[in-house]
């Protein structure tokens, strides 16, 4: 992987991690399309490091209260009650099942999952979960009303995001618009559940980087994280916003408009579903 190759994928990270639009998808369209080797799982886990910075540096005050209320949770009753304690809680429980399936679905992740027919068939189903999550969703409640089955159901949506194409932000986001949370709440819940899984699985793939075994490469990659973080805090900004006052439709069509495309491009000939395999 050159230079160029990294601050291209590093842009297209930042500018999607956060939009219901799939950043492993667009990372490995986006890599096929150019002729590029796959970047693999491991290089999309680890600059996921550095969008995940951005949501420490944008809603640090908040995950600071999280943490305080959590820790003082674990041996002082009276704090057991507080709202951020039970949300930092809730956190850990939402993060369960991506870690169980994370694990065990580590090969499938690494390389079935990746296939562009895959990608282009969740781009689309997906992308119509969320228009009706968001037509249909009430919009009540706030993260006071989020309980232990709420959190799982995060949490599953959430693992889903394992296959390119879900989007994390928009399987978590339609998940808690289904269940009534309103898009501003649904989206920093998301935002916040993410953390714990995605420096998890950034750190348990740093092993991989420069391994030889993916085209990626540790100075390329660095870079890649870094720009990243710079252009995912605008999009967070931006994102927290838009959802205040719009919905998420605009987002629903482009992922119907770059699912049919992508069908269009593989059943023609022009690309191929399994383009650029890692290590070739």
């Amino acid at each position: 992987m050159g230079w160029f190759e990294a601050l291209v994928l590093g842009l297209v990270q930042g500018l999607t991690e956060f939009l219901p639009i799939s950043s492993s998808a667009h990372l490995r369209i986006v890599a096929a399309l150019a002729g590029w080797d796959d970047p693999g799982a491991a290089f999309t886990a680890v600059t996921q490091i550095g969008t995940e910075l951005a949501v420490i540096l944008y809603f640090g005050p908040k995950i600071g209260k999280i943490l305080q209320a959590w820790f003082f949770s674990l041996y002082k009753p009276e704090w057991r009650r507080a709202p951020d304690a039970r949300l930092g809680w809730l956190i850990i429980v939402g993060s369960l099942p991506i870690v169980v399936l994370g694990l065990l679905l580590q090969d499938q992740i690494d390389s079935a999952f990746r296939d562009l027919r895959i990608t282009a068939s969740v781009l689309i189903v997906f992308g119509l979960i969320l228009l009706l999550a968001d037509r249909i969703g009430k919009q009540e409640r706030t993260l006071d009303h989020l309980t232990v089955p709420h959190g799982l159901g995060f949490g599953f949506a959430q693992a889903l995001a394992l296959i390119p194409g879900v989007s994390r932000s928009g399987g978590t986001t339609s998940a808690g618009l289904l269940l009534g949370y309103t898009r501003a709440e649904a989206a920093e819940y998301s935002f916040l559940l993410a953390l714990p899984a995605v420096f998890g699985s950034g750190v348990y793939k740093l092993k991989d980087i420069g391994s030889g075994e993916v085209p990626a490469q540790w100075g390329p990659t660095i870079l890649a994280t870094l720009v990243a973080f710079g252009v995912g805090y605008v999009v967070i900004a931006w994102l927290m916003a838009y959802i205040k006052k719009r919905s998420f439709v605009p987002f629903v069509v482009y992922r119907l408009v770059l699912g049919v495309l992508l069908f269009v491009l593989i059943f023609t000939g022009a690309l191929d579903p399994n383009a650029g395999p890692v290590g070739h």
